[in-house]
């Protein structure tokens, strides 16, 4: 990923037509679009390879089985056109290691959730989470997943990975504070809600770039 903005948007809007709209106007805000299962679901795999021809795309399909399953989801998602995908740890090295060297085959990236953003995910992924960065170290990702709700994880994850790349989930509609997260060691910050919810989604990206004296 270029490094303009710092700044990825979630598109987990349910519709083709506002998604094509919402990407191809807010390219100048955001380095990147990260496409889940709300909008595959929605519109069909397809909608990677219209949004990946002008936008880089990360495939946000957290994905969590046996190694054979995470390597046909990983191809399935890399030849529809997106450059980077995100899988979950918690299957174990085996499963993970399917997701690296697919995304090796493919010149992708790969980056491993340490942690969730939301409050339950502190129940289970939080107690595990630097040993699941030392796997994403292990398996040699690009980079992981850290909560911009929790700086004090990311600072402890950095340590963890070294210069690998963080992208962090929770700013905005979870109250993430975008400088906090980048203060605290994130590389890239994810925005969804706050911006494709918002009444005037550029002025609402605007507002996260100045905040972090970007703009």
């Amino acid at each position: 990923m270029k490094k303009d903005t710092q700044l990825i948007l979630a598109l987990d809007v349910t519709s083709r037509a506002r998604a094509l709209s919402l990407a191809r106007g807010l390219i100048d805000y955001f380095d990147a679009i990260k496409i889940g299962y709300p909008l595959i679901l929605a519109s069909g795999l397809s909608i990677v390879k219209e949004i990946s021809a002008f936008f880089p795309v990360i495939a946000d399909l957290k994905i969590a089985d046996t190694p054979n399953t995470n390597r046909l989801i990983c191809e399935a998602a890399l030849a529809a056109g997106a450059s980077g995908i995100i899988a979950h740890a918690f299957p174990g090295w085996d499963s993970l290691q399917a997701c690296a060297k697919s995304a090796a085959d493919w010149g992708a990236d790969l980056f491993v959730v340490t942690e969730m953003s939301h409050p339950g995910a502190e129940l289970f992924m939080t107690p595990l989470a630097e040993q699941m960065a030392r796997l994403a170290v292990d398996v040699g990702a690009a980079g992981v997943v850290a909560p911009a709700t929790r700086p004090e994880r990311i600072k402890q994850v950095r340590s963890i990975i070294g210069n690998r790349i963080i992208i962090s989930p929770g700013v905005g509609a979870q109250g993430g504070s975008a400088s906090q997260a980048l203060g605290a060691g994130a590389d890239f910050l994810i925005l969804g809600r706050s911006v494709y919810e918002a009444e005037d989604p550029e002025a609402s990206a605007k507002s996260v770039l100045k905040e972090i004296d970007l703009l």
